[in-house]
């Protein structure tokens, strides 16, 4: 007996769904991981209160200490080997640099970037601060 000899099957009318949901389902993962890759999420830092501030309007690099001493030199994760690089070309380049340390970061930690920056010769570091209302 044979069944399907009456059953016609034309290519064009049978679709692999198999193949289709694999490319639907990766182009909907393509999106998905640049969405999240693309937008950075800004380093939540509470700067300390000042009395008195300045506005600083030509900083060139800009180097975050969190509150877990976790270096950012221009949202970049660093160590301090890396930051004397960075240091470096800021001087030969004649730019300056400014510390947006978390109130809850070590003392020390902001100390040892200042002094990095002032044996470099940097002539230009200034803390960023919120005036105190």
């Amino acid at each position: 007996m044979d069944f399907c000899r009456n059953i016609k099957f034309s290519v064009l009318s049978r679709i692999d769904l198999i193949p289709f949901m694999n490319v639907i389902f990766l182009v909907v993962v393509f999106f998905l991981l640049v969405f999240v890759f693309a937008i950075s999420a800004p380093l939540n830092v509470k700067l300390p209160k000042a009395m008195t501030s300045d506005m600083v309007k030509d900083t060139n690099i800009t180097i975050v200490v969190t509150s877990e001493n976790i270096l950012y030199v221009n949202d970049r994760v660093t160590t301090l080997k890396e930051l004397r690089g960075f240091l470096n070309q800021a001087r030969n380049k004649s730019r300056s640099v400014l510390i947006k340390a978390d109130r809850r970061a070590s003392v020390g930690r902001v100390v040892d970037i200042w002094d990095l920056g002032r044996n470099l010769g940097i002539e230009r570091i200034n803390v960023a601060t919120d005036q105190e209302e």
